[in-house]
């Protein structure tokens, strides 16, 4: 029998840069899952070195702004800075 060595996954090691970052939220913030938005903003947090208390305070908020936009019949979208 083989024994297999496996290592944690933390998607915040593979976020470095602002365009992974955006591409990485564009795809989670399709999914228009408050919870898994959340998540996603706090992996954000810790690939650039923020707490994640920093992210929670304003989940709730994420939360009212994507229920009025779905209401709207809109979605959010993001985008690096600098970018057309």
């Amino acid at each position: 029998m083989t024994d297999i060595m496996l290592t944690p996954y933390d998607t915040a090691d593979y976020l470095d840069s602002p365009e992974r970052i955006a591409a990485y939220l564009e795809t989670v913030l399709a999914e228009d899952d408050p919870a898994l938005a959340a998540h996603a903003f706090e992996a954000v947090a810790r690939a650039r070195g923020l707490t994640s208390g920093e992210v929670q305070a304003g989940a709730p908020h994420l939360a009212a702004v994507m229920d009025l936009l779905h209401r709207f019949g809109l979605r959010m979208s993001v985008a690096p800075l600098g970018a057309s």
